[in-house]
């Protein structure tokens, strides 16, 4: 609209002189060309305004053609990413599958530590496989758009995590319940369990046995803000930007067992919700990871 208002600027500049010429207020002198001054503006003011329309027009079409190039080339982005994703999967799946079978046909009186040690990492893998599989298929496949009482979904995770050894005591929930509960948002509800979960399985993982996880939940809005809370080492501030990206494992994590997909997962979960995934950390202090997820009344809009 203000590059429209701006293209009749020169009109407008051009008719207002030759309203002026054409009162008789100035002396509006014929030229050479056998046109009065007046209408010698207004033509000159015309033929601007042309000149801008056009200018405009075309800068409007590149606008749009870059944002077409930009968009198709997300788009391509995108595609080869999940693409990636399905072959990593694939490739890991392959061999996992010949060394189980090959452990299994070892005789069990073979160095039993060793047999551990390697199950073990087998069993890593797969579960890196899995969280790829999961993590592909999340950009594309459709989820779930039905009401979540997400009071109801935290305490259950806090139950499944608490069965855990030696996790129960270190865990504790915080929910509003007066003077009205949280609202319940929209979702999958399988999904958001996964989201939760691995959140509430990273607190415990990345913090020591005397730490303390909080889990806490509010009302902002038209929002609802899930933070999960810890008392562990933190992580340093450069690393923040790099957490959920697929495979990164910050420095204080790199001797924990785990893919480095968690927080990956959990930021697509609640990207596909319509809501955000931010941290805060203080090194020596503790980290919150706080999920941002609209309510069912928004249905997601900003």
């Amino acid at each position: 609209m203000k590059r429209l208002a701006l293209s009749f600027l020169p009109l407008g500049l051009g008719l207002g002189l030759a309203l002026l010429w054409w009162s008789g207020l100035w002396a509006n002198p014929i030229l050479h060309l056998r046109v009065d001054l007046g209408s010698f503006s207004l033509l000159i003011g015309f033929l601007g305004s042309i000149f801008l329309w056009a200018g405009l027009a075309l800068w409007a079409w590149a606008g749009r053609r870059c944002e077409q190039t930009l968009s198709r080339f997300q788009r391509e982005q995108a595609d080869a990413h999940r693409r990636f994703l399905r072959r990593l999967d694939h490739e890991i799946k392959n061999p996992l599958t010949a060394i189980r079978a090959g452990l299994a046909n070892l005789p069990e009186q073979g160095d039993r530590d060793i047999l551990s040690s390697v199950r073990s990492q087998i069993d890593r893998l797969a579960r890196l496989s899995s969280d790829l599989r999961k993590l592909a298929d999340l950009e594309v496949q459709p989820i779930e758009q039905g009401p979540v009482d997400l009071a109801s979904l935290l305490t259950e995770t806090v139950e499944v995590i608490g069965e855990r050894p030696a996790a129960a005591h270190r865990l504790n929930i915080s929910l509003p319940r007066i003077p009205w509960p949280l609202p319940p948002v929209i979702g999958d509800r399988d999904l958001l369990f996964l989201a939760l979960h691995n959140l509430l399985d990273n607190a415990l993982k990345f913090s020591g046995p005397q730490d303390t996880v909080e889990v806490r939940a509010f009302e902002d809005g038209n929002w609802v803000i899930v933070e999960v809370a810890d008392t562990g080492p933190g992580i340093p501030e450069d690393e923040l930007p790099h957490l959920g990206e697929e495979l990164y494992r910050g420095s204080t994590a790199r001797n924990v067992e785990g893919s480095g997909l968690g927080l990956a997962l959990v930021r697509a979960i609640v990207a596909r919700h319509g809501g955000r995934m931010t941290v805060r950390s203080r090194l020596g202090k503790g980290t919150v990871v706080a999920l941002r997820l609209p309510t069912l009344q928004t249905g997601g809009q900003r």
